[in-house]
């Protein structure tokens, strides 16, 4: 495969920022002894933004890494390859 390229990598790492600091509220909120369910709808805000990320770096790996790779002949293994990472996700 050609050199491998994120085209997406600032908008990942930008959401990846915001996670960190939404986290980062959900610990302090723990500590401040706050509402259960006001944290757990502040988790599930985090796993949907966790999620999105995923969704965009898939989607990325898809147009360009799967796509040049099939390009160059090895698009079985690339394949191959993204089942076994999709294949550990909860």
């Amino acid at each position: 495969m050609n050199e491998h390229i994120h085209q997406k990598t600032q908008e990942v790492i930008g959401r990846l920022s915001r996670i960190e600091g939404h986290i980062r509220g959900v610990k302090k909120m723990l500590e401040e002894q706050k509402e259960c369910e006001d944290i757990l709808i502040q988790i599930s805000a985090v796993q949907a933004a966790l999620k999105k990320a995923a969704q965009i770096i898939l989607e990325d790996h898809m147009e360009h890494c799967i796509t040049g790779a099939i390009k160059e002949g090895n698009g079985e293994e690339a394949i191959t390859k993204l089942k076994k990472a999709l294949s550990r996700k909860i």
